[in-house]
């Protein structure tokens, strides 16, 4: 046998491993991050550091693998967040774009990951988070779902897929006999795409109930855990799904037998859609988690009753559905550390701008010096200009590069005028990178200006009253109106129902009309008539003879 093909074969059965293999062939360095999230045979990385250069033998090794029982492919990027007109200007230029943001890029992972499906005995959970997924990459993945033999758990969380992918992942998922748990959190779904869930749980509820009497012959009683099927559906921070979603769900829960858990949390749902599903439990003893937390249209009654409901299919006991804790759109895709700007001085001179790594908490009173959390600085810098005089960012670099770490707490001693404005941006040590934004600003200023402040802060409370005022006068207005029309409604209702008695009763009196008519034009009738005169006048001219 070829030697390389030889080595390939055993680099195939460790994953990590074969990427040392494909890195050492490709001449780079392999990833840390790679190997410090790969424990117990499951992959989960952030992938927004890394960089297109260092995807090549990334995806080799995903495409080949069949020993990892997880792969989780993760980016929490978030283009512009949190970032209003100035500041996204002067941020845009300067923040670096993942390559995991490239269709081609994300074009090749779905590639690998339908390579890996397709011969992987043991991969049982895929998680791509946060990825920007086109329809060709959807169909790709699909084709991937389809050939898996043992995948349970499929998650997209927070990949804005959209109505039209869900439908295209829908193909793969509800003919497949071993996926039970779909997560398609935060994918910009709407009540299509509830509907298209629907049908999935339809067209499989078809399927299993064939199974289900094929194993009840012979007084044999069939066993609905073990059928295939999705057995939890995860539709969370999908805001447009509403109330019509909900009634597609309610639809088909109420005969389904498999379906152990539903999360709709955050999904924009009001009190009619929650009564649907309510409704749709008293016929369905097999649901144990139906979550509808965080919908503020459902009434406490009726949601109170849901839960109830729910816990008394799983008649208290310790079922593997568990419910989830309640996410967040901001939580699910975090920033990195916070930076802050400090302003010190009001001077007319021109600002100096001091970047130190700093706890985010830390704040710097004017004209005082900064304190480190240490007692000293040593060695103490020298003035700039004389003999000796090393920039500390420097010092910084080179005491790094000898391996000596750096306290990302200590401050530099900085001498600030009073009479000179100095802007200090005060950051962690991870954030240092160029793609993280300014989320918060700390303005601190001379005492003079607390006054100001205070009177803008005045003034803007006497904004809000003068707003709310407005709006309570809007809302006694809209209320009376609403009474108005009310009333105009039932005037209308009213003489909706007299019109229709009327219509009703002239509707019966021409019907009879109409069957009169046709009887006195009936050929037959008339001539029947005319025979019975006929008969009557000979019995006359009879009567008339015998006298």
């Amino acid at each position: 046998m070829i030697e390389s093909v030889k080595i390939r074969r055993q680099c195939m059965l460790d994953f990590y491993s074969h990427y040392e293999h494909l890195c050492a062939l490709q001449g780079s360095v392999p990833l840390k991050a790679v190997k410090a999230n790969l424990t117990q045979g499951a992959l989960d990385v952030i992938v927004d550091s890394i960089k297109a250069a260092d995807w090549a033998p990334l995806l080799n090794a995903i495409r080949h693998n069949k020993t990892l029982t997880s792969i989780g492919i993760r980016s929490f990027h978030q283009q512009g967040l949190g970032e209003s007109g100035v500041e996204r200007y002067k941020t845009y230029f300067r923040r670096r774009i993942p390559a995991i943001r490239s269709k081609d890029l994300t074009g090749q992972l779905c590639k690998a990951v339908k390579g890996c499906l397709s011969i992987s005995d043991v991969l049982k959970n895929l998680e791509l988070q946060g990825l920007l997924l086109r329809e060709r990459d959807l169909i790709l993945l699909t084709k991937g779902l389809a050939t898996a033999s043992c995948l349970e758990s499929v998650s997209l969380a927070h990949c804005p897929i959209g109505d039209g992918g869900l439908e295209t992942i829908c193909q793969s998922v509800k003919n497949s006999a071993t996926i039970r748990y779909v997560n398609f959190t935060g994918c910009s779904l709407t009540w299509r795409g509830a509907e298209h869930i629907a049908n999935v749980l339809k067209h499989q509820a078809m399927k299993r109930h064939g199974e289900a009497w094929a194993e009840s012959l012979r007084y044999r009683r069939p066993d609905l855990d073990y059928m295939t099927g999705l057995r939890r559906i995860t539709f969370n921070c999908n805001m447009l799904v509403g109330d019509r979603g909900a009634s597609a769900f309610a639809e088909c829960l109420g005969e389904d037998l498999w379906l152990k858990a539903l999360d709709l949390q955050q999904c924009g749902i009001s009190s009619e859609g929650a009564r649907s599903l309510l409704d749709a439990l008293q016929t369905n003893t097999t649901l144990v988690v139906l979550d509808i937390r965080k919908n503020p249209l459902i009434d406490h009654v009726t949601m109170k009753n849901i839960i109830e409901r729910v816990l008394m299919n799983g008649n208290g006991a310790n079922s593997e559905y568990k419910w989830l804790t309640s996410p967040s759109s901001k939580d699910a895709l975090k920033t990195r550390p916070k930076k802050r700007t400090i302003v010190l001085g009001s001077g007319r001179k021109g600002k100096a701008t001091i970047r130190i790594g700093l706890p985010p908490k830390k704040s710097v009173s004017p004209g005082k010096k900064n304190t480190s959390a240490k007692d000293s600085y040593s060695p103490k810098p020298l003035p700039p200009g004389t003999k000796g005089f090393l920039p500390w960012r420097t010092a910084e670099r080179a005491k790094r590069c000898r391996g000596v770490p750096v306290d990302s707490t200590e401050e530099l001693p900085v001498k600030i005028q009073t009479g000179i404005p100095v802007k200090v941006t005060v950051e962690s040590a991870s954030t240092s990178e160029t793609e993280d934004t300014e989320d918060l600003h700390d303005v601190i200023d001379h005492p003079d200006l607390t006054k100001s402040i205070d009177k803008i802060n005045v003034t803007k409370y006497q904004q809000l009253q003068l707003e709310l005022e407005e709006c309570m006068e809007k809302l006694k207005e809209e209320q009376r109106t609403r009474v108005k029309a009310e009333e105009r409604i039932m005037e209308l209702e009213i003489e909706n129902a007299r019109l229709r008695n009327l219509n009703i009763s002239l509707s019966d009196a021409l019907h009879a009309q109409s069957v009169t008519n046709m009887i006195l034009e009936d050929e037959g009738v008339l001539g029947s008539i005319e025979n019975s005169f006929q008969k009557f006048h000979a019995f006359l001219d009879l009567l008339k003879d015998a006298g």
